[in-house]
């Protein structure tokens, strides 16, 4: 079911002017890029389209306040941490509606939970210092290892989730001594402007800035003499291009890219009670999130009865303007992605797969909406099981033998995360140790925490996000050795 209709504030609210923040100043550009509003194709608001020498301001002057935030005590960091998470605070509300405005996620379900656990994050992390740890003590000798913080961190941040994954870079970087300069992505960066915008207001000049522009801007950072290391969430194509570039510094990188989760609901599975977490995991965020349900695969003696439970919990959800209070499924978010998504339909129709639901786009209405979509047992080897669909289509597929499966949701170049359901939990988890990816979940989907590791294997990624394994990332080991 879908709603245009907005009958909340206006998006002029919203309409800027936005700002760069380079040393600790709110900066114009002398050109600016539109911003649409993806449920209804129009323009939200210009954001500043930075050059090659403002980004040179922002790295140079991050560069120079590295020298004294680096110096500080942790206590002292987190003090500033907690300041910036408090006015984070105070700004809440406008910054979940922004979201909802350039990203089109539903404010109530995604935005407003969205950036709620952006500011738990950054608490939690502000809290959580590296010790040094001794390695070896003797009568005479003792060797301590410390980590001691790389310098400027360039982030590059993506569309689907603008300030959650943006966040979750600034909080270890800053806690561990760095600084850092965010490139957000030209589809949504306003809010990243807007919260850059807060930062100033706290943190010492040049600590963090945000930069927004075109996609030039980021082979810039890449190849940037004086940026230590990448993080960046994006595509697994873009991510190969920021490998090739970042090598000529040999910058340290973390690199979370793409994924084709597969989720496997076993023999055993209790299969009715966890349609609503399946449908979720798969289109929640109209499907744009690199850690979704990309392939669904459900045993073959329910696979049917499977497919009409989930395709009965689908028609009870509303699609539309994420600001209308009802609606629990927005628009893909921009119109490359429309697109790209509209290709996996065509090849659908093209080969005569089953559409259990969806499949029809209304073109002459406003927006970038994609129907939820499912498809009933496709072929192993077509468009849509084999590639990320980054969108709300999701295939239903019919298996017979549980080692099959694994080999099939195996053979893939990605391995970032995946799922397993059945009531028989040990069994369950023996499988899910089967599975190539980086984290995997048991009867449940999508539990994230500042102590839980997020990586992928394979072609999705490299290195580690969270936990203590991610902090450390921002830092180089470095050992001490003392003659008492």
């Amino acid at each position: 079911m879908r709603d245009n209709t907005n009958t909340l504030d206006p998006a002029s609210l919203f309409a800027g002017p936005y700002f760069l923040s380079i040393a600790g100043k709110l900066v114009a550009a002398e050109a600016t890029f539109d911003v649409a509003n993806p449920a209804t194709g129009q323009t939200l608001a210009q954001a500043p389209a930075a050059t090659a020498g403002q980004l040179d301001e922002a790295i140079a002057a991050a560069k120079k306040a590295f020298k004294g935030w680096s110096r500080l005590e942790h206590a002292e960091r987190k003090a500033y941490l907690i300041a910036y998470a408090d006015a984070l605070q105070e700004h809440r509300d406008e910054l979940a509606r922004l979201l909802t405005l350039e990203q089109g996620k539903p404010l109530r379900t995604m935005a407003e939970p969205e950036v709620d656990q952006s500011i738990s994050w950054i608490r939690q992390i502000a809290d959580r210092p590296i010790p040094v740890e001794i390695i070896e003590e003797t009568d005479s000798h003792i060797v301590e290892l410390h980590h001691t913080p790389l310098g400027v961190v360039g982030a590059i941040t993506p569309w689907n989730f603008p300030v959650l994954l943006a966040l979750w870079k600034v909080a270890p970087a800053l806690i561990t001594g760095n600084t850092m300069v965010i490139k957000p992505s030209p589809f949504t960066p306003l809010t990243s402007l807007r919260f850059g915008q807060i930062a100033q207001s706290v943190l010492p000049p040049g600590v963090l800035s945000v930069v927004s522009g075109g996609n030039e801007l980021g082979p810039q950072m890449t190849a940037h003499p004086d940026i230590a290391k990448i993080s960046f969430t994006g595509s697994t194509e873009t991510g190969k291009h920021v490998i090739r570039s970042a090598a000529g510094t040999v910058k340290r990188l973390t690199m979370e890219m793409g994924g084709n989760d597969a989720a496997i609901v076993l023999p055993d599975a209790d299969w009715e009670s966890i349609i609503p977490q399946l449908y979720w995991g798969a289109i929640g965020n109209s499907g744009q999130w690199c850690v979704g349900i990309k392939r669904l695969y459900v045993h073959r003696s329910f696979q049917q009865q499977f497919v009409k439970a989930f395709v009965d919990y689908a028609v009870r959800q509303k699609m539309g303007d994420g600001l209308d209070p009802e609606v629990t499924v927005g628009p893909v978010q921009n119109k490359m992605q429309f697109e790209k998504v509209k290709t996996f339909l065509h090849d659908i129709k093209v080969q005569g797969y089953k559409i259990a639901l969806g499949g029809e786009i209304d073109e002459s209405s406003p927006g970038y909406f994609i129907p939820v979509t499912v498809i009933d047992n496709p072929p192993e080897q077509s468009m849509i099981v084999q590639e990320e669909q980054f969108g709300p289509i999701v295939p239903i597929i019919a298996y017979d033998d549980v080692d099959d499966v694994i080999e099939r949701a195996n053979d893939s170049p990605f391995g970032l995360g995946g799922s397993v359901w059945g009531r028989d939990t040990k069994a369950a988890v023996a499988v899910a140790n089967r599975l190539e990816t980086g984290m995997v979940w048991v009867n449940e989907i999508h539990t994230q925490g500042v102590d839980i590791p997020f990586g992928g294997h394979k072609q999705s990624g490299l290195g580690t996000e969270h936990g203590v394994e991610g902090r450390q990332l921002f830092t180089n080991p470095k050992a001490v050795l003392i003659h008492k």
